[in-house]
């Protein structure tokens, strides 16, 4: 079978389209036939050696997909052969098929194409747990999002609003806010212009955000510390800016403040009721017209390394997705 293959730790030039087997299945497992691929932050860090998982040469990225049940284990009951689905597969979705455990397989709605669903799961998965499950969201609470024209960002920006939130929303530049806005967000915070530590204070009235959903880290992170509300729970979601910050427990103290870390990928493993259950919510939602992703591009497989590039630099907004057939 055909797929985009890492073959040494380096950035996207070093990808290559071949040849390898079609992977063997087991009698738990799910054989799909790959439309599209999300691409995440988290590929751009395996490719490099920079994740906590390290696949061994050669591996296909691409940690979720979406296509066609192929075929199914013998003690698999809740998909069958032709059904659409979506899956999340740690690794290996940019190729023409995928071997994935069963509980990580869910049917997507009618309504949705392959390649939105392919770009679905992750970042609104991460968003909902991350709010609804981690930080515990209430209606009336003030939710900060920084990076919120991201993939994850913007969908937790959607998600907050659902939950009843008021959402502030960071970003860079006029046009990722504006993004931003469209998603719901309530306040817009140019942070290239602006403190937005003092403009979250002015906002609330000197009291802070409650819930501050942070997928950049770095000075981000610490500044944030500093417009939270008492009680207020900072929620770890990455590290765009390459910096892994300290927290000071003084501040976490005297606030009792809860520093909050989501690794969603865990839950396929650790607690797969809790993951298909947000996921069967969010899917549930995107049905019923409450959810828009925004997917900015979708590339071919050939030019999956621009891809990559792309989200590197931080060019892209919103989701990019890999077109596999």
């Amino acid at each position: 079978m055909r797929a985009l293959l890492c073959t040494e730790w380096g950035g996207p030039e070093k990808l290559t389209i071949g040849h390898v087997p079609a992977p063997p299945m087991g009698p738990t497992q799910v054989r799909i036939g790959v439309r599209a691929c999300g691409l995440n932050f988290a590929d751009t860090l395996m490719i490099q050696g920079l994740y906590q998982e390290k696949p061994p040469f050669p591996f296909s990225p691409g940690l979720e997909a979406a296509g066609e049940v192929l075929e199914v284990g013998a003690a698999v009951r809740h998909v069958q052969s032709g059904d659409r689905v979506a899956a999340i597969c740690g690794h290996g979705g940019m190729a023409d098929e995928i071997v994935v455990e069963a509980n990580t397989v869910l049917p997507i709605p009618p309504v949705m194409d392959y390649e939105t669903a392919a770009g679905f799961a992750v970042a609104y998965g991460t968003s909902h747990l991350a709010l609804a499950h981690r930080a515990n969201l209430q209606a009336g609470e003030v939710l900060l999002v920084h990076g919120a024209a991201g993939g994850v960002g913007l969908t937790a920006v959607q998600i907050g609003k659902l939950m009843g939130a008021t959402v502030i929303a960071t970003a860079s530049t006029l046009q990722k806010l504006a993004l931003a806005q469209q998603a719901g967000a309530d306040h817009l915070i140019n942070y290239s212009e602006t403190s937005f530590r003092e403009r979250v204070r002015e906002i609330t009235n000197g009291r802070g955000a409650d819930v501050i959903f942070d997928p950049v880290g770095g000075d981000i992170f610490s500044e944030s510390l500093r417009c939270i509300n008492w009680e207020g729970r900072l929620l770890v979601i990455g590290f765009a800016s390459g910096q892994i910050p300290q927290a000071p427990a003084n501040l976490l103290l005297v606030k009792n403040i809860s520093v909050v870390g989501l690794y969603w990928g865990a839950y396929a493993t650790r607690n797969p009721q809790v993951l298909r259950a947000s996921l069967s919510t969010l899917f549930d939602w995107y049905a019923a017209g409450k959810l828009s992703p925004h997917i900015s591009q979708v590339y071919p497989l050939s030019e999956a390394a621009s891809a990559f590039h792309s989200l590197m630099q931080r060019q892209s907004t919103g989701k990019l997705v890999i077109r596999v057939q």
